[in-house]
C-alpha cells in the first residue's frame, strides 16, 4: 500500500483538515469494502448504499456515539477536527453536522496515520453499529 512507504508523518503534528481529509477516503474505502463484502454487486446500489453511510448527517451522529469510548488524545483529535475552520460552507447538511463530522473524519486519519490498526476498526466497527440503528430507524 503507499502508506507503508511513510515514515516520518507524526499524526499529532498533522493539522485537523489534513486528519479530516485522509480519514475521509479511509472512511470511504472501508465503507466500499464493507458494502461489497455484504454481496452488493449493483454499482448503483452500492453507491447509494455508501452515500447513506458518509453522508455529514451520518458521520455526525457516529461523532456523538463516539463520546464515552474514547480516550483523551482521541477525544482532543476528534475536537479538534470539530472545531477546526474549514474556509467552506457545507453543501445541504448543517454547519453543526458538518464540524461533527470533519471531527469523526480526523479521528479516522489520526488513527491511519497511527497505524492503529486494531483501534482502527473498533472505530469503524462503532460506526458501523450507529448506521445499523439510524437504518433501521429510516435514516
Amino acid at each position: 500500500m503507499f502508506g507503508d512507504t511513510v515514515v516520518n508523518i507524526d499524526p499529532r503534528e498533522v493539522s485537523s483538515l489534513v486528519l479530516a481529509y485522509i480519514g475521509d477516503a479511509v472512511y470511504e474505502l472501508a465503507v466500499r469494502e464493507y458494502l461489497v463484502n455484504q454481496g452488493i454487486t449493483n454499482v448503483n446500489k452500492l453507491h447509494r448504499e455508501a452515500v447513506q453511510h458518509v453522508r455529514a448527517s451520518t458521520q455526525a451522529k457516529v461523532f456523538l456515539a463516539l463520546d464515552g469510548h474514547l480516550n483523551k488524545t482521541e477525544e482532543a483529535v476528534a475536537r479538534r477536527g470539530r472545531n477546526a475552520k474549514p474556509g467552506h460552507a457545507p453543501r445541504g447538511d448543517s454547519i453543526i453536522e458538518y464540524r461533527h463530522s470533519t471531527g469523526f473524519e480526523s479521528l479516522v486519519g489520526y488513527l491511519y496515520l497511527k497505524r492503529d490498526w486494531s483501534r482502527l476498526e473498533e472505530i469503524l466497527n462503532l460506526a458501523r453499529e450507529v448506521i445499523k440503528q439510524e437504518i433501521g430507524a429510516g435514516c
